[in-house]
C-alpha cells in the first residue's frame, strides 16, 4: 500500500495562521433580510414606484389621446371615401397621411414603453443601493460577516427565523428616508 502525503507548508515567522477556511460555523455571523418585505414596506421604494405609475398614467393617458385622434381622422376618411367626396388622388394622400400617423403612434408606444422600463430599470438600482448603502452603516455595530436577501424563488431557501434582521433594517431605512425627506 503506497501512502502519499501532502508535505506541510512551513510558515514565515510571525505570519498569521487564521485561514477562514479553518473557522469552525459557530463563529460565523449571518443574517438576512427579506427582499420583499423590505420592497413592500419602504416609503422611497413606494414613493419611487407611484412617480412610476403617474408617469405611466400621463404616457397611456396621451397615448390613448392621440390614438383617440386618429381613428377619428380614419373614421372621417373612410366616410368621405365611401360617399366619394374626395378624388382618388386626395384619398391617396390621406391614406399615406394616416398610415404615416399610424406609424408615429407606434413608435410613439413603444419609446413611452423604453423609458418607463428604463426608469424602473435606474430606481430599482436606486433602491438597491440605498439598501446596501445602509446595510454597510447598519453593520457596522453589528459585525456580521454575510447579510444575505431572502425571497420568494430566491437561493435563500431557508432560514432561521433568529437571523431576521429585515425589521431593524426597513425600520432604519425607513428612519433615514423621513430624516431626508424633512431635510428638504
Amino acid at each position: 500500500i503506497l501512502y502519499f502525503a501532502k508535505p506541510e507548508k512551513k510558515e514565515a515567522p510571525g505570519q498569521d495562521q487564521t485561514d477562514v477556511r479553518n473557522s469552525s460555523p459557530e463563529n460565523v455571523a449571518i443574517a438576512y433580510v427579506e427582499f420583499d418585505t423590505i420592497l413592500t414596506h419602504y416609503d422611497v421604494y413606494i414613493d419611487l414606484q407611484g412617480e412610476l405609475l403617474d408617469k405611466q398614467k400621463k404616457s397611456e393617458a396621451q397615448l390613448t389621446s392621440k390614438s383617440n385622434t386618429w381613428q377619428k381622422a380614419v373614421k372621417d376618411y373612410q366616410d368621405k371615401a365611401n360617399k366619394g367626396l374626395i378624388t382618388r388622388s386626395k384619398m391617396m394622400e390621406i391614406e399615406a397621411q394616416l398610415s404615416k400617423d399610424q406609424q408615429d403612434l407606434l413608435k410613439m408606444r413603444d419609446d413611452f414603453a423604453a423609458s418607463l422600463a428604463e426608469e424602473k430599470q435606474v430606481t430599482d438600482r436606486q433602491v438597491m443601493n440605498k439598501i446596501i448603502e445602509y446595510l454597510k452603516v447598519y453593520n457596522e455595530d453589528k459585525h456580521y460577516q454575510f447579510i444575505f436577501s431572502k425571497s420568494f424563488g430566491g437561493n435563500l431557501l431557508l432560514a432561521e427565523t433568529g437571523n431576521d434582521v429585515t425589521r431593524e433594517v426597513l425600520q432604519g431605512l425607513n428612519e433615514e428616508y423621513q430624516k431626508e425627506q424633512k431635510a428638504k
